[in-house]
């Protein structure tokens, strides 16, 4: 991991699809690349944290001018989803909060964005709560895309069967488990606004889900949206010990620290086998991309990643 470089925005794409612009995460048998039919190639897209950055910064000369925006991302998923036939897009929660669009219409507007946009599948940040249950619930059935978690309990809440723990997508017969992991919300959420929803241990969750992901659904991939944080310098639950701490999960989207990464970092889980972290920053700046190549007869999985920065132009 590397800390953001604001010159980097000089660094566009100059084919959005960024078909060769990417930085090997994993050592790449350039054999595969030579048939591709020896191989399904899986594009995962993700975000986190664009706290209804409906438009892009004010072209002000600050460090994040003209950047972002809802068009602007759009129109470079649109122009990958041209290139590419195996497309997953997801976002990793706090979707809720951070700008006068939130206040006036408390969500609805950044669910019909993602259903435009054709998100996959989101999860839940304590900033998705900032308007409370009925609010939440009320925005629900703008989403066209479901909203996963699989440690908050809501049993006793109108969100009852509305949050699913998990979602399996089929992509060239590549079955990819998703699901979603939420930070502890008290002390972040006012109680009145999560009322009776339950924390369960993130850990323990995560282990059970993907290896029900792995063995019962016979996932070839599994990726965990996890809205805890990057790392804490304290014993704080984390992407870092989320990732060492279990055995099944190939790569954890992050959010709720707003880091930026210039690539993925590389972690060894319980198993010695190494997991994907990854978080592009918030306010939809960044959108980013890993590549999963499956080899189909052993189902060996290697990857690409880049980091796409969202702006009207190349500067």
């Amino acid at each position: 991991m590397g800390e953001y470089n604001y010159k980097s925005r000089r660094k566009f794409l100059r084919d959005v699809a960024g078909t060769t612009a990417f930085l090997a995460c994993y050592s790449f048998p350039k054999e595969l690349l030579a048939n591709s039919n020896e191989y399904v190639k899986i594009t995962v897209l993700h975000t986190n944290d664009w706290h209804s950055r409906i438009e892009p910064f004010p072209e002000d000369g600050g460090k994040f001018s003209g950047m972002g925006g809802a068009v602007y991302r759009a129109r470079i998923i649109s122009d990958i989803r041209k290139v590419e036939k195996n497309v997953l897009l997801l976002d990793d929660g706090d979707v809720f909060q951070g700008t006068p669009y939130f206040n006036f219409f408390g969500g609805e507007l950044e669910y019909k964005l993602m259903s435009k946009m054709g998100y996959d599948a989101s999860t839940l940040g304590n900033h998705d709560f900032d308007a409370g249950l009925a609010g939440l619930n009320k925005q629900l059935p703008h989403a066209s895309f479901p909203i996963l978690n699989a440690n908050y309990n809501f049993d006793n809440t109108l969100l009852k069967d509305k949050i699913l723990p998990y979602k399996v997508f089929i992509r060239e017969g590549i079955r990819i488990g998703v699901f979603g992991i939420g930070i502890k919300l008290e002390g972040l959420v006012p109680a009145n606004m999560y009322g009776e929803v339950r924390h369960n241990d993130p850990i323990e969750t995560a282990k059970k889900i993907s290896k029900h992901l792995k063995e019962e659904e016979s996932c070839d991939l599994i990726i965990c949206l996890s809205h805890l944080g990057y790392k804490y310098k304290d014993s704080t639950v984390s992407d870092i010990i989320l990732a060492q701490q279990t055995e099944d999960i190939d790569f954890i989207i992050g959010g709720h620290t707003h880091t930026f990464m210039d690539a993925p970092e590389r972690v060894k889980n319980n198993a010695n086998k190494e997991v994907l972290i990854y978080q592009v920053g918030w306010a939809g700046i960044n959108l980013g991309r890993v590549d999963f190549y499956l080899e189909k007869a052993s189902k060996r999985k290697w990857s690409k990643h880049h980091t796409v920065v969202i702006t009207k132009k190349p500067n």
